[in-house]
């Protein structure tokens, strides 16, 4: 009894897709980071000529203004144009990244949609629970976690500064636009070092966060027994709807019944509903068939709508056995067939 109440097994997609719609994924933070450093790197380097011309042209901008007295109103046409100027130039690199922050998270468990993590909870506000939650294992290793990243990422970046600073005596006599282009170039190499050591970190990060996530969806034998249950329904209602399914494919058999040219019988205890449409090409299609008491119901609405009964017991056998409702007859039977419909065409020109 013990062993159905651990939960050792595999969660179902059942439990997973619950899990999903409740807000709770495996969503792994360094992954998501690096993916948009990643765009917001590359971003900046193909966009670092343009952002430099805005730069300079934002330069030659102020330097119209040397020896102007700033007034209230030379201020506003400052402010407004350089707002203008640094929105143009941040909009297209803040773009992808923000794309890329998304799509990071698209990537990690597809798009999800779901209002229900916004739901007060008043659970959440148990400061016994808070306090629980606070010095639990899962804050402990979140906070390792934390302090290894920052503790590598700050002596990779340090580390690969201390090689920048030699160069900056020299840097520093160079005219303003060497100045820049020296920086976006160092900043770009600390940011390619970065997504390297970045990289490692999303990659065992996300390993990290998708085994503790489906070892917490993890579900006891006894869960998995109760969920199919769930699934499969009680079998009184499926035999209930199962029975009913039946009485109405039965009815609307019947309805067909007075569509047939003629109905072969065993005599008793099987009946053939026959229907041939010449014109249209095809060959003879069952459209009802039966046995016993519907063999019998058959034959009262063919006797209603004078069709043609005609006896032929090893036919009307193969018939049921061989041939669904709406099937065409197979070409075995064509002669059997053809031989009873041309007795009946005669019946009916006799009268």
């Amino acid at each position: 009894m013990a062993d159905d109440l651990e939960k050792t097994e595999e969660p179902t997609p059942k439990k997973i897709e619950e899990a999903k719609k409740e807000g709770n994924v495996p969503k792994s933070m360094d992954t998501s980071g690096f993916v948009t450093l990643l765009v917001a790197v590359v971003a900046f380097a193909a966009l670092t000529g343009w952002i430099f011309d805005r730069l300079e042209t934002l330069y030659r901008y102020y330097v119209n203004f040397v020896g102007v007295e700033l007034t209230p109103r030379v201020l506003v046409d400052i402010t407004i144009y350089s707002v203008i100027q640094i929105f143009v130039m941040v909009l297209p690199l803040a773009l992808p990244v923000a794309i890329a922050g998304m799509l990071g998270a698209w990537a990690q468990f597809g798009f999800i949609f779901t209002t229900k993590p916004l739901v007060p909870d008043l659970t959440k506000i148990d400061p016994i629970k808070g306090a629980k939650n606070l010095f639990s294992l899962k804050k402990l290793i979140e906070g390792f976690k934390i302090t290894v990243k920052v503790a590598a990422v700050f002596a990779v970046a340090f580390s690969v500064f201390l090689g920048f600073i030699k160069e900056l005596v020299s840097v520093s006599r160079a005219p303003l636009p060497e100045q820049i282009t020296w920086l976006s170039e160092r900043a770009i190499i600390l940011a390619a070092v970065m997504l390297v050591l970045l990289l490692v970190l999303a990659l065992v990060d996300l390993l990290f966060v998708r085994y503790n996530y489906f070892k917490g969806l993890r579900m006891s034998k006894q869960e998995i027994k109760d969920e199919m249950k769930q699934m499969e329904g009680n079998p009184e209602i499926k035999a209930k709807i199962r029975q009913i399914q039946m009485e109405m494919a039965r009815r609307r058999m019947l309805a067909e019944v007075p569509s047939a040219d003629v109905v072969i019988t065993n005599p008793t205890h099987y009946a053939v509903a026959l229907q041939y449409r010449q014109e249209e090409g095809h060959a003879p299609k069952v459209v009802a068939k039966g046995a016993d008491l519907i063999a019998l119901r058959i034959k009262e609405i063919a006797r209603e709508h004078h069709i043609q009964i005609v006896e032929n017991p090893p036919l009307a056998r193969e018939l049921y056995r061989s041939v669904e409702i709406d099937e065409e007859i197979p070409e075995r039977f064509y002669q059997a067939v053809a031989e009873v419909l041309a007795f009946v065409y005669r019946s009916k020109s006799a009268m």
